[in-house]
C-alpha cells in the first residue's frame, strides 16, 4: 500500500490530531487513514451537484435548494 507523508503539520493540529486518536482509542496513524478514508468516501459538493443537475435534465423537474441539500446530507450518511 503506499504511503502518504505530510510535512509542517503544526505542532498544536499533530497534538490535537493524536489526542483525538488517543481518545478514539487508536493510533494517530489509524485515527488519520480513517479519517482519509472517510473523506475520500463522500462526494465533493461540486460532485452532488453535478449529479442533482444531471438528473434534473433527465427528468425534467426542477430541484428546490432543500431537495439539493437533503440528497447531500443523505450522501454523506
Amino acid at each position: 500500500m503506499p504511503a502518504i507523508t505530510i510535512r509542517d503539520v503544526p505542532v498544536g493540529v499533530r497534538d490535537e490530531l493524536a489526542a483525538r486518536a488517543a481518545r478514539a482509542g487508536q493510533s494517530l496513524q489509524e485515527y488519520l487513514r480513517a479519517q482519509l478514508v472517510e473523506a475520500a468516501g463522500r462526494p465533493t459538493v461540486d460532485d452532488a451537484l453535478a449529479r442533482a443537475r444531471a438528473r434534473l435534465l433527465v427528468a425534467g423537474a426542477e430541484l428546490t435548494t432543500q431537495e439539493i441539500l437533503g440528497d447531500l446530507a443523505a450522501e454523506r450518511r
